[in-house]
């Protein structure tokens, strides 16, 4: 049992497994936000359909939003923790507003990854599902850096005595 452990972790305490995780998410946000960026009439035309944001304040929304998620894609890159709270915000506001159009059985596209992101009837159940996977990525940076945190503290107080 303490060997599985052990095993355990050093696979997700390890360095390489907090980088790769970190910087697939940073390159899934880069992606999306340069994506809506292409073209922003279209992603505002997705953000009217779900009727969430006044019609004046959609240009705002339709740049700055994916602009934030570029930022906050490349901040996580450098490992920035603004980064990684802002990531974790938006997944939060991402997974409320997905589960409002399925519990509202919205036919509209999620607008997750640009204008013409899903067409199937189940686009919404599946863009909630992948960021559920999204948000347990961010959950396992926050626990990798608290734990690898505490950690070192523990080692340092031991160094120390």
């Amino acid at each position: 049992m303490a060997f599985k452990e052990n095993i355990f972790k050093r696979i997700f305490l390890s360095q390489s497994a907090y980088l790769i995780v970190r910087l697939i998410l940073a390159a899934i946000f880069i992606y999306a936000g340069s994506a809506k960026l292409m073209d922003p009439r279209a992603f505002a035309r997705i953000i009217s359909h779900w009727d969430l944001v006044p019609e004046f304040f959609l240009p705002v929304v339709a740049i700055g939003l994916p602009a934030l998620e570029v930022l906050a894609g490349i901040a996580l890159i450098f490992d920035m923790r603004i980064g990684l709270h802002a990531i974790s915000g938006m997944m939060v506001m991402f997974i409320i507003i997905l589960g409002y159009g399925v519990v509202l059985d919205l036919d509209v596209d999620c607008g997750c990854f640009g204008a013409e992101d899903l067409k199937e009837r189940n686009g919404l159940k599946n863009a909630l599902y992948r960021d559920l996977a999204f948000l347990c990525a961010v959950i396992f940076l926050y626990w990798s850096r608290f734990v690898r945190n505490r950690h070192l503290s523990e080692t340092c107080t031991d160094y120390i005595k």
